[in-house]
């Protein structure tokens, strides 16, 4: 039965990655999940307990690129890299820092999978009107991939990694953002620093920023665009509150995605938006403080809903449940052997010990699985205390960076380099693999060193 658990495992992999006839991640997945019932991997009896680990973390997820997509339709995130490559002032470096900087930004708020699908496209575009060479483009694209999930460690909702350990371990928006917001500015800063070491020979030394258009006209939608700024402070707010009033984070992610939902989808939402542009009085081409009528359009609702990744529900459940099946089969104590092992040599070894593990699982087998098998692992090892703690926080180290050393190791990655590839930009598997393993290595080493030594200070 062992045997089969792992090929229930490997075959669900394979659908998922190859999504044979356009069935996407969430059908491919629940195929496996169907497979491993078959197959008594796992039991219908099993299906409630998966559940219940992954529901918040799904939705809240879904709630949270809902929001990004609703803004990067109303301009936000245009709106920010052209001022961002404004505040560049013509140094090419400059401008290569403020990109990475601003995706680690978008990564944390609005989770990778906003940083890597949303941003990139915006950069290509900002590229091409600044007129960099392939070599220095495909050098602020790779940097923008990389950041995206290198800069979702600061806060729970920063990646669905992030949300599913905390639900399983149920560790607070509060506690997790104290141990992880300090290791993430470390590793931004490492990202940053390995990021610019590999492509410094192909950055280009200056630019002109007149080539660019004026971050107004971005604005699409003023109104939108300004409840944007309120939805993410109640959001912040919500975040710190939904833990001593018991409220599940997809709840609060849910309430800010419908209001903000609601305001762009208001009727007639045009001339509303028209009309809210100060100082133009509705007249066609005026230009006010926040956008121009010549760039206003309306948001389509509909558009929106139909582009959020609605799989990602039927993924989690069905990936979940061929993982349990691998646990139900005693594999995942292997693993917990392993990691009590580790455990006994002091935090450092630890750290680095679970955090690499991890990392080469995710690099091998995606993420998503890795981080659950893990989680169960590290359940079962039997640590106490601050090794736990370190364990845990590992494991999500290992799950965000890990994935960036191959293609396969993300389904944030693999969207990523479709998108690339509809914009005439083709990076081989080969290719990728020997960027990703260069750029990932040391960063993930100085994360991982960093958290060891932040615990040790704070405690558990």
């Amino acid at each position: 039965m062992t045997v089969v658990a792992v090929l229930v495992f490997a075959v669900t992999l394979v659908l998922v990655i190859w999504q044979p006839r356009g069935l996407g991640i969430g059908w491919s997945a629940l195929g496996g999940a169907v497979l491993a019932l078959l197959t008594t991997v796992v039991s219908l009896s099993d299906i409630p307990t998966v559940w219940d680990i992954v529901w918040n973390a799904t939705f809240a997820f879904v709630a949270i690129v809902l929001i990004s997509l609703i803004l990067d339709e109303s301009g936000l995130f245009e709106w920010a890299a052209l001022h961002v490559a404004r505040w560049g002032r013509g140094n090419g470096r400059l401008l290569f820092v403020l990109i990475v900087l601003l995706g680690a930004v978008i990564a944390a708020v609005f989770a990778n999978d906003g940083a890597a699908l949303i941003l990139t496209p915006i950069v290509i575009q900002m590229l091409v009107a600044l007129k960099f060479p392939p070599q220095a483009a495909l050098a602020f694209v790779v940097a923008c991939g990389f950041i995206a999930d290198a800069g979702s460690l600061p806060l729970v909702v920063s990646n669905l990694v992030n949300i599913v350990t905390a639900d399983f371990f149920d560790i607070g928006f509060a506690r997790y953002a104290a141990v992880m917001i300090p290791i993430g500015i470390v590793t931004v800063a490492a990202s940053l620093g390995v990021l610019f070491l590999y492509f410094r020979r192909v950055i280009p030394r200056r630019y002109d920023p007149t080539d660019l258009a004026d971050p107004r006209t971005a604005i699409h939608d003023p109104l939108t665009f300004r409840a944007g700024f309120v939805v993410l402070g109640f959001l912040l707010i919500g975040y710190f509150a939904a833990e001593p009033l018991h409220i599940p984070l997809s709840a609060i992610a849910g309430v800010g995605a419908l209001a903000l939902g609601i305001v762009a989808s208001r009727k007639p939402a045009f001339l509303f938006a028209r009309a809210t542009v100060p100082g133009t009085g509705g007249a066609t081409g005026s230009t006010g403080s926040t956008g121009s009528t010549d760039s206003l359009r309306p948001i389509s609702i509909k558009k929106v809903v139909s582009e959020a990744p609605w799989q990602i529900v039927l993924f989690s459940i069905g990936m979940y449940l061929v993982v349990f099946g691998l646990r139900n089969q005693g594999l995942t104590d292997e693993l917990a052997g392993v990691f009590s092992a580790i455990s006994g040599n002091g935090a450092l070894v630890t750290a680095l010990g679970v955090g690499v593990v991890v990392a080469v699982l995710a690099s091998i087998m995606n993420n998503m699985p890795t981080v659950l098998i893990a989680a169960l692992a590290i359940s079962a090892a039997g640590a106490t205390g601050l090794t736990h703690e370190i364990m845990v926080y590992a494991n999500v180290i290992g799950s965000d960076l890990g994935p960036k050393i191959t293609p396969i190791g993300s389904l944030a990655t693999l969207l990523w380099l479709h998108v690339l590839d509809r914009k005439g930009i083709h990076i081989g598997w080969g290719r990728y693999f020997r960027t990703g393993i260069v750029l990932t290595i040391p960063v993930l080493l100085i994360s991982l060193s960093a958290l060891a030594g932040w615990l040790l200070i704070i405690g558990c």
